[in-house]
C-alpha cells in the first residue's frame, strides 16, 4: 500500500450509507414533499458540496478590495495570483490563494443578484460564512448587542423564527425580547400597534421576516418604525430569497440596515446563509460577529456551491420558476379554501400556506392537531410540517400544518395538480376521528383514519409523484417496509410477511381472529383478518415465539400488507372505541411464503377481543373469583424477625406478619430517611415471578398498564383489576430478562393475588362481564411464587435502603468495579443484577417513600439476615437508621403514594382514578380485565384522592373515614390517611370533590368522629360538647 488516500466508492466501504442515500433519493422522488424551507438543490449544486474544497480550513476572510471587483477581475488567475504571493491575505490559514477567489466570486454574485432599491453591487457588503440562518441572525446580535439589550420581533407562535426571541433560544435568553402579533381578527400584522409596541420597548434591534407567516412583509413601514425609535432594522428574508432574487417579490435589501437569509429554501442552493448591509461600518462589525463571533472556519465546499446557485439564479428559468411557485400557492390556498379547510391568516402572497386543523374534529369535538395532520399525511406520502397558528398557545400543541409549493414547482407541478393535492389532503384529514387520551400531564390528543381512504389518497399520492422527474434517477422502486400499496401484489399463487418484534403475539392474537397462541415453532394454523375494505384469509406460521409469518393469496397481499403496517403505526381505525390501540410498532418485512392451509378452523371466539370481532356471540359464563380472607391464622414470622427482636424493636400484627413498626420513634426514623437513609424490612412483600414467551402477554392481559415494551432492567407500577373495575392490589413489574418479569405485591394480598392469577391463568373464573365466556391470552406463561421454599435457589425476599446516602452505602458493599458501575446507572425504576460483598443481588431504584434515591434490594431468604446486618454497619458513618413500618407510612403519606385499602380498593373500595393515577392505566390498550368498566367509571368519577396539611400543630389525628367539608360545611369527601411529616405537622390524604381538590384550598376535618355521639344543634344544653372541625389546606399531590 502506498497510499491511504481511500479511493474507492461508499458502497465499497459502507454499504448502510450507500442503501441510505439510495432510500433517500427515492424518498424524495415518490413522496409530494412540502416543507416550505426545502427545496431540491441541482446536481451541480450537490457536486460542489462534495468538492475538495471541504478539505480546507480558512478562518478569516479574502482581502477587502476584492469585494469591489468584478467577476472577470476575480476571476484573473495572473492578477489575484500574483498579489496573493506577494501581499497574502488576512486569513489564519495559508494555502487559501484558490478559497480566497471562490469566497470574493460568492460575495461578488450575491451582491449583484440581490442588489436593489436602487442600491447597485458595489454599494453592498456581503457575508456568504454563516453555516445557517440562526447562526447568521446571532452574530448580527454579538455584533450589535450587549446583553440586555432589547430586541423585537415576532411571536414565535404568530410566525417568528426561533432567533428572533424565543425564550428557549440564546436570543431570547441572553437579550431582553419583546414580541409583536398579528391582529386576532384579521390575522395579519397591525403596523400601528407594531409601532406602539416599539415606542414602548425602544429596541436595539428590530426584526421582519419570518417562518410561518405567509405575507410578504411591507419593508418600508418596517423601516419607518425602526428609524421612529432609533432601532437597527433587520430583514430575516430566509423563507424568501429565492423570490427576492427573482424580482417576483418586493426586496428588503437598502432598505434593511441588515438583511439576512438562508440559501437552502427557495434559492435552491446549499444549507448556509448570507449577511447583507449597504452600510460598510455595519458590515465591517457583523463580519466580526460573523468570524470569530460566532464561528470558526467557513464551510467553503458550501460557498462553493452557492456560488454556483447565485448564478443558476439570475436564469430566465429560475424566474420562471418562482413566479409559477407563487401561482402553485394560490391554486393551493385555492384548492383548500374549495373542499372547506381554513386557510390560516386568510391566504399567502409567497410560496407558503397553513391550514388550521382544528376544524377537522372527532366524534366527541376534539380536534385535530397539527403533529396529528403531519403524521398522517406522511402516511400517505404527503410530506408536511405542524405549525403554530394564531391562537395557539404552545408550539408543542400547535394546531396547523405548514406546506410549500417550491419542492414541487421544481419538479414541475402546476396548479391544477396543486389544487387536487389540496383535495387529497382535505380528503385525508376529514378521514380523521380524534379523541382525547388521558396521560400524566393531562389529556392528550390521538387520532385514527380511516383505512380505505387512507388507501385511496396513498395511490393517487403514487400517481402524481410517478408522473414527475426528480433530480436523481431511480433505478430501483423498492417495496416493503419502505413503499407499499393495496394495489401491490405477486403475478400469481400467494406472498408472504415476516412479522418480528418485542409485541408481535398481541399484536397477531388482536389482528388476527386465530388463536396464534396455540403455535408451537414450526406449526402453521388457518386464519383471517377482518379489514374495512375485506376480509383476508391467510395461514400463520410460527417460526419461533417472537417470529411469524403470514402467508396470503396473491390478490389480498396488497390489502394485507397495508392493513398490516396501517395498524402497526397506530393510526388505522379498526373500533369505534377510538381508543384501543393494538401494540406496536412491529417488523414487517416480505417473505417466502408457506404452504397454504385452505381448510380449517380460522376463528378462536374464546378470544376476548380481535379486529371486528362478532357482538353476538354467547357461550356459558365462568364463575365470578370469590375470595374469602384466612381466620384466625398465626402471625408469619418474616427471616429477619429474630432480628428485629435483638434490636428492641416494638413489634405489632401487619398483614398478617409479626412486624417492627418502630426502633426509636417515628420521627427520628421519618426524618433519618429524609436526611440520611432509612432501612425497611420488606421481606413480607410477596415476590411472583412470571415466565416464558406469552409473560409480557399475560401480564398485560391481567394489569392496567403497559407490560410488553419495557425494556430488561426496567419496572412498572400497575393494578390487577378485578371485571368490574375494582382494585384486587397495586403492584411493580419488574423485566428481568428476555423473558422473565418479577411481580412484587402488597403483603397483605399475597395469597389472593396468587389465588387470582392461578385461576384466571387457568381459565377458572370470569374475566369480562360482556363476554362471560372468554379466557384471557397469554395463558402458557408460567407463574411462580419466589417466596415459597420450592423455587429453591431462586427464592427472593426484599429490603428497602431509601434516602440520600442509599446508593454511597450500596456502593460501600459492592464488590468491584463492574457492581459499582451497574449500580451508578441506574436511573429512577431501573434494575440491575450485582452482588453486594459475597451475596448475588437484584437491585432496583424503586422505593415507597417518595424518595428521589432509594432502592430496593433482592435477596436469597438465606442471605437476608446477613445482607441486613452488612447495611448497618456500613451505613453507619451515614446515618442509616432501621426504620419501622411507622415510618414507612409517614413517609408514603407525606409523599402522597397510595396504600391499598386506603386511597384504593379495602373497605373504601376506591378506583386506580378515585386514586389519582389514572395514568397508570393504559386505555388504549385492546383488552385486560376490568378496562371497559373503568372507562365507564372514568366518565362519571366526580372525586379522587388529595393530600392536606392541617394548619396548626398540636391537632387531633385524622382517621380514616373522617369527615371533610368545605367552607360552607358541606361533607365533600372523606380521610383515607394521616401521618406527622418531617416538619411535626399532621398531613395526610383524603378522598374529595374535585373541587375542592385544588392546591391551596382550605377544608375542614372532623377528626375522629365516629366516636362523637351529638345531639341535633337545636337539642344542645350548657355543657353538652359538640365536636369542632380542624383547618387544613390541599397542598399539591406529591412531595
Amino acid at each position: 500500500m502506498t497510499d491511504f488516500l481511500f479511493k474507492k466508492d461508499v458502497a465499497d466501504y459502507d454499504q448502510h450509507l450507500a442503501d441510505l442515500v439510495e432510500f433517500e433519493n427515492e424518498r424524495q422522488a415518490r413522496r409530494l414533499i412540502m416543507i416550505p424551507s426545502e427545496s431540491m438543490a441541482p446536481l451541480a449544486v450537490r457536486k460542489l458540496l462534495g468538492s475538495s474544497f471541504q478539505n480546507i480550513y480558512a478562518e478569516g476572510y479574502p482581502r477587502p478590495e476584492t469585494r469591489y471587483q468584478d467577476e472577470e477581475t476575480i476571476m484573473d488567475y495572473g492578477y489575484q495570483l500574483g498579489r496573493y504571493r506577494r501581499h497574502s491575505d488576512p486569513r489564519y490559514y495559508k494555502g487559501v490563494e484558490y478559497i480566497d477567489m471562490l469566497e470574493a466570486l460568492a460575495r461578488r454574485r450575491a451582491a449583484e443578484l440581490f442588489a436593489a432599491n436602487g442600491h447597485v453591487a458595489d454599494d453592498l457588503w456581503v457575508n456568504v460564512q454563516p453555516l445557517s440562518g440562526a447562526p447568521a441572525n446571532t452574530a448580527v446580535f454579538t455584533a450589535l448587542l450587549k446583553p440586555g439589550d432589547a430586541i423585537l420581533g415576532m411571536d414565535l407562535l404568530h410566525g417568528g423564527h426561533l432567533t428572533h426571541g424565543a425564550p428557549v433560544n440564546r436570543s431570547g435568553l441572553v437579550y431582553n425580547a419583546y414580541h409583536y402579533t398579528v391582529d386576532p381578527k384579521t390575522e395579519r400584522l397591525d403596523y400601528d400597534a407594531i409601532l406602539k409596541i416599539a415606542q414602548e420597548v425602544k429596541p436595539k434591534i428590530l426584526i421582519a421576516g419570518y417562518t410561518s407567516y405567509p405575507w410578504i412583509p411591507d419593508w418600508q413601514k418596517f423601516r419607518e418604525i425602526a428609524d421612529e425609535v432609533g432601532a437597527y432594522f433587520l430583514a430575516d428574508a430566509s423563507h424568501i430569497a429565492g423570490l427576492v432574487a427573482a424580482g417576483v417579490v418586493p426586496s428588503p435589501v437598502g432598505i434593511a440596515d441588515i438583511v439576512s437569509f438562508t440559501t437552502h429554501k427557495t434559492l435552491c442552493g446549499p444549507r448556509g446563509a448570507v449577511l447583507i448591509t449597504q452600510d460598510r461600518e455595519l458590515g465591517e462589525e457583523i463580519d466580526k460577529g460573523v468570524f470569530p463571533g460566532e464561528q470558526g472556519g467557513p464551510h467553503m465546499n458550501s460557498i462553493a456551491a452557492l456560488a454556483l446557485a447565485l448564478k443558476l439564479a439570475t436564469k430566465p428559468e429560475f424566474k420562471e420558476l418562482q413566479q409559477q411557485t407563487l401561482k402553485n400557492t394560490q391554486a393551493l390556498i385555492k384548492g383548500f379554501k374549495e373542499n372547506g379547510a381554513r386557510v390560516a391568516y386568510g391566504g399567502s402572497d409567497s410560496h407558503m400556506a397553513l391550514i388550521d386543523c382544528k376544524k377537522f374534529t372527532g366524534p366527541d369535538g376534539t380536534p385535530l392537531t397539527g403533529d396529528l395532520a403531519a403524521r398522517i399525511l406522511d402516511l400517505v406520502g404527503i410530506v408536511t410540517n405542524r405549525n403554530t397558528v394564531p391562537g395557539d398557545r404552545s408550539a408543542l400543541t400547535a394546531s396547523g400544518i405548514r406546506m410549500g409549493t417550491t419542492w414541487l414547482t421544481q419538479r414541475g407541478f402546476r396548479e391544477a395538480e396543486m389544487e387536487e393535492i389540496a383535495g387529497l389532503i382535505v380528503k385525508v384529514l376529514d378521514a380523521t376521528k380524534t379523541y382525547p387520551m388521558p396521560a400524566r400531564s393531562g389529556e392528550k390528543s390521538r387520532t385514527k383514519v380511516d383505512f380505505c381512504t387512507m388507501n385511496m389518497v396513498n395511490e393517487a399520492v403514487r400517481k402524481l409523484a410517478d408522473s414527475k422527474p426528480s433530480t436523481d434517477e431511480i433505478p430501483t422502486h423498492h417495496g416493503y417496509p419502505h413503499y407499499f400499496y393495496a394495489s401491490d401484489q405477486p403475478a400469481k399463487g400467494y406472498g408472504a410477511f415476516q412479522l418480528t418484534g418485542e409485541g408481535v403475539r398481541t399484536f397477531l392474537n388482536y389482528t388476527l381472529t386465530s388463536d396464534i397462541e396455540t403455535l408451537e415453532p414450526g406449526q402453521s394454523q388457518p386464519t383471517r383478518m377482518h379489514t374495512p375494505c375485506g376480509d383476508i384469509d391467510a395461514t400463520l406460521t410460527c417460526v419461533s415465539p417472537k417470529v411469524f409469518k403470514l402467508t396470503i393469496p396473491a390478490e389480498k397481499v396488497g390489502l394485507a400488507g397495508t392493513w398490516l403496517n396501517g395498524i402497526s403505526t397506530g393510526f388505522v381505525y379498526y373500533d369505534e372505541d377510538l381508543a384501543i390501540r393494538i401494540p406496536g410498532p412491529i417488523s414487517i418485512l416480505p417473505t417466502e411464503p408457506e404452504e397454504y392451509i385452505e381448510e380449517g378452523e380460522r376463528v378462536c371466539d374464546d378470544k376476548p377481543w380481535y379486529v371486528a370481532m362478532p357482538k353476538d356471540i354467547s357461550k356459558s359464563a365462568l364463575p365470578e373469583f370469590v375470595w374469602e380472607e384466612p381466620q384466625n391464622e398465626e402471625l408469619k414470622r418474616t427471616v429477619l424477625h429474630e432480628t428485629h427482636i435483638a434490636m428492641g424493636a416494638k413489634m405489632v400484627p401487619f398483614a398478617g406478619f409479626d412486624m417492627p413498626v418502630w426502633y426509636s420513634s417515628v420521627m427520628e426514623e421519618h426524618r433519618a430517611v429524609r436526611e440520611a437513609t432509612g432501612l425497611f424490612d420488606v421481606t413480607h412483600m410477596g415476590v411472583f415471578q412470571c415466565e416464558g414467551p406469552d409473560a409480557a402477554v399475560f401480564l398485560d392481559s391481567v394489569s392496567g398498564n403497559d407490560t410488553i415494551f419495557l425494556e430488561i432492567g426496567e419496572s412498572v407500577y400497575s393494578h390487577f383489576l378485578d371485571p368490574h373495575g375494582k382494585v384486587i392490589d397495586d403492584f411493580i413489574i419488574y423485566r428481568r430478562d428476555e423473558d422473565r418479569y418479577l411481580l412484587v405485591v402488597n403483603a397483605a394480598n399475597e395469597e389472593k393475588d396468587w389465588a387470582w392469577l392461578t385461576a384466571v391463568k387457568n381459565g377458572e373464573v370470569l374475566v369480562d362481564l360482556e363476554k362471560p365466556w372468554v379466557k384471557v391470552p397469554g395463558r402458557k406463561c408460567t407463574l411462580r411464587n419466589l417466596k415459597d421454599p420450592a423455587a429453591g435457589e431462586d427464592q427472593f425476599v426484599t429490603l428497602a435502603i431509601q434516602g440520600p446516602a442509599s446508593r454511597d452505602i450500596l456502593l460501600s458493599l459492592a464488590c468491584d468495579h463492574c457492581n459499582d458501575h451497574k449500580i451508578m446507572r441506574l436511573g429512577r425504576g431501573e434494575l440491575c443484577d450485582s452482588r453486594l460483598g459475597n451475596i448475588p443481588v437484584i437491585i432496583s431504584r424503586t422505593g415507597y417513600t417518595g424518595e428521589a434515591l432509594g432502592f430496593e434490594v433482592f435477596v436469597h431468604p438465606d442471605n437476608a439476615v446477613q445482607l441486613w446486618n452488612d447495611l448497618l454497619e456500613k451505613g453507619k458513618d451515614y446515618g442509616l437508621v432501621a426504620c419501622g413500618l411507622a415510618a414507612r407510612d409517614s413517609l408514603r403519606t407525606e409523599a402522597g403514594l397510595p396504600l391499598y385499602g386506603h386511597e384504593m380498593g379495602g373497605d373504601f373500595n376506591l378506583t386506580v382514578g378515585d386514586a389519582g393515577f389514572i395514568s397508570f392505566v393504559r386505555f388504549n390498550s385492546a383488552w385486560f380485565i376490568g378496562r371497559a368498566p373503568s372507562m365507564e367509571y372514568e366518565k362519571k368519577r366526580k372525586s379522587e384522592v388529595a393530600r392536606f396539611t392541617f394548619n396548626e400543630k398540636g391537632v387531633r389525628m385524622a382517621r380514616p373515614g373522617d369527615p371533610v367539608c368545605d367552607l360552607r360545611g358541606r361533607v365533600v369527601g372523606y380521610v383515607t390517611s394521616c401521618a406527622i411529616d418531617q416538619n411535626g405537622m399532621l398531613t395526610g390524604q383524603a378522598y374529595v370533590d374535585k373541587k375542592v381538590g385544588k392546591p391551596g384550598t382550605n377544608i375542614h376535618i372532623f377528626q375522629n368522629a365516629p366516636e362523637w355521639q351529638q345531639k341535633p344543634p337545636a337539642e344542645l344544653v350548657n355543657g353538652d360538647r359538640v365536636a369542632i372541625p380542624s383547618t387544613a389546606t390541599i397542598v399539591k399531590r406529591f412531595l
